[in-house]
């Protein structure tokens, strides 16, 4: 069974990502810096969410079909947060005209 943000990816192109530069892989952490702007001394954003409309440089596919992050497993700690189903969720999906999460898994548990 595919998990139903592979084939949405609304969070990735609707919301800024703003997070400490010790995340970045020059600083000691895994994100790669390359896909990264400054935002201040303490705080970088990923490339794509820095402008209108929104799209995260690792975001792979189109969104409402098929999508990936390219950086899955070195994505930033406010990805890691946003959880399918919740408030943020919902919210980015009504942006880019998806159904409600609920709604595209029917009644399956993921």
């Amino acid at each position: 069974m595919t998990h139903p943000c592979l084939s949405c990816g609304a969070c990735c192109a609707s919301y800024r990502v703003d997070f400490s530069i010790y995340e970045l892989d020059d600083a000691g952490g895994r994100v790669p810096s390359g896909l990264t702007v400054e935002v201040n001394g303490s705080t970088c954003r990923m490339r794509g969410t820095d402008h209108v409309p929104i799209r995260c440089a690792a975001l792979t596919g189109k969104v409402g079909e098929k999508v990936g992050c390219g950086i899955y497993e070195w994505r930033p700690s406010p990805c890691h947060e946003l959880e399918p189903g919740d408030y943020g969720c919902e919210k980015a999906r009504a942006r880019h005209g998806l159904p409600p999460y609920a709604e595209a898994v029917g009644d399956r548990i993921v």
